[in-house]
């Protein structure tokens, strides 16, 4: 019982070192849209990931800005990023997708902010009577589960983001071949319809050299 008091609090310590946001964002044609995220103090790190799920050439351009105005980082034309920076100062962070490159197309894009929020030398919760040494070895398997999740979390996103762009090549492609078929399809009926009017304007003819 007290070693399940431990692990539960342990990964409540572990589910409190950083707060996180990620959301799915259909960026419009022409349209700029920026998120914001808020360092309490300086010296925290910022995690931010993007990649662009669906639309036009999957790319976007994005950028970084400070609580000061200063660019962080920018980048044009990318289909994903993944960075973290350290917050010099404290304050709100501005993240930015641009995609008034695009004339009508639209971009899906899947992004992730993540703020730590306690210093990693934070003391530890503790049970009453629990040895340094059984809290050291479950804190290391706690962090080593936190590590596992995240690599599993982002290979998750990854072939998220290869199976989104896989399925929309594929409609692209479907309706592309549609089009084809239809107007091909226009064509022959076209091509049918213009010999059968050539064939009888040689008949009439001929009819009337006759008479």
């Amino acid at each position: 019982m007290r070693l399940r008091l431990i692990l539960i609090n342990l990964l409540g310590y572990v589910c409190y070192l950083s707060s996180a946001t990620a959301l799915t964002y259909k960026l419009h044609a022409h349209e700029k849209a920026c998120f914001f995220a808020h360092a309490q103090e300086k010296d925290l790190k910022l995690a931010f990931y993007f990649a662009v799920q669906s639309g036009g050439s999957f790319d976007v351009d994005y950028s970084v800005v400070g609580p000061n105005e200063k660019t962080i980082m920018e980048g044009t034309k990318e289909r994903q990023g993944d960075f973290v920076f350290t917050a010099k100062e404290p304050g709100e962070y501005r993240f930015c997708f641009n995609n008034e490159m695009s004339t009508f197309a639209e971009k899906m894009v899947d992004f992730e902010i993540a703020v730590e929020n306690e210093s990693k030398d934070a003391q530890l919760p503790s049970k009453q009577g629990t040895s340094p040494e059984q809290t050291s070895a479950l804190e290391e398997s706690i962090l080593k589960i936190s590590r596992d999740l995240s690599t599993i979390n982002r290979n998750q996103k990854y072939f998220r983001t290869r199976e989104n762009r896989n399925m929309s090549t594929v409609k692209s492609t479907e309706s592309r071949i549609f089009n084809f078929s239809v107007m091909e399809s226009l064509l022959m009926i076209s091509m049918a319809g213009l010999q059968v009017f050539i064939v009888r304007f040689f008949f009439q003819g001929a009819r009337k050299g006759y008479v």
